[in-house]
């Protein structure tokens, strides 16, 4: 056996000495096997926590994709490993944080990144992928997506969410029948998914087509508010806490989610400060 194939085995059986000495000398924690999955993939399938924190520190892809479209998130969801699930997410949160921080430096240096906005999407079952095919969304974020929902509809019947992506959360915010439920969506594919699929048709959905800085002279206020958008920074976020005070209802609820804080996601009323 050589040491890729050493590699493999020990992802598989969650020897970590054995892997951090095959590390040590040399060893691609980013390889594929002959079922195209990553060392990652298949400790996070076998739900050995602290395999995929040694692959994860040693720059193992969190994202690589197998043939089947499915990331390391994905099989530790599956297979019902929350530890391994929420090593991954974080490890997903903070890589998007640290690429938004460079991409920042990089627009302020005149590099230009290209703007979301005007690029084509493409929908899976699983996921929405940019024209770089990286995920705008994926499927293994529903849990989060669903917690969202049931915090934001506490407050009360009148819910905005800014971002559809994938309409993960606003499918678990319909569930529980909001008496109107607004959606901003800013990108062209996803609003044209958005129609194709029926959710204009639905009595209690409003659908807000442009970048939410462009359309706050449409909103009311809310009883109950999540922002997830795509492509932004922290300057953004920042802006948007600016409006919450005429956008959330005293006593209405909050949530966030964007990739900023790898820990916290954010509910508050109207009296939360940013």
């Amino acid at each position: 056996m050589d040491e890729c194939e050493q590699l493999f085995a020990a992802a598989r059986g969650g020897d970590a000495d054995k892997l951090r000495a095959l590390i040590d000398s040399g060893v691609d924690v980013s390889l594929f096997d002959g079922e195209g999955l990553t060392p990652l993939m298949h400790a996070a399938k076998h739900g050995h926590a602290e395999v995929v924190k040694t692959l994860l520190e040693h720059g193992a892809p969190w994202n690589a994709l197998s043939p089947s479209n499915l990331s390391a998130g994905d099989f530790a969801l599956e297979a019902g490993h929350q530890e391994v699930f929420q090593i991954l997410l974080n490890a997903g949160i903070q890589a998007e944080l640290v690429l938004g921080t460079i991409a920042r430096k990089e627009s302020k240096n005149g590099v230009c990144n290209g703007d979301y906005l005007e690029d084509r999407v493409s929908f899976s079952e699983d996921k929405v992928m940019d024209a770089e095919s990286k995920a705008v969304m994926m499927a293994w974020e529903k849990p989060l997506m669903e917690a969202h929902a049931k915090a934001v509809c506490m407050g009360g019947s009148h819910i905005l969410n800014v971002g559809f992506g994938m309409g993960i959360v606003d499918t678990a915010i319909q569930q529980y029948s909001p008496t109107m439920h607004t959606i901003i969506e800013a990108h062209p594919d996803v609003y044209k998914r958005m129609i194709e699929t029926g959710w204009g048709d639905k009595n209690n959905v409003k659908i807000i087509f442009g970048r939410w800085q462009d359309v706050l002279p449409q909103l009311e206020s809310y009883d109950g508010i999540f922002f997830d958008t795509y492509g932004e920074y922290y300057e953004d976020l920042r802006d948007f806490h600016h409006h919450l005070p005429k956008l959330l209802k005293p006593g209405g609820i909050y949530s966030f989610f964007n990739g900023l804080c790898g820990d916290i996601q954010t509910q508050g009323d109207r009296s939360y400060e940013v």
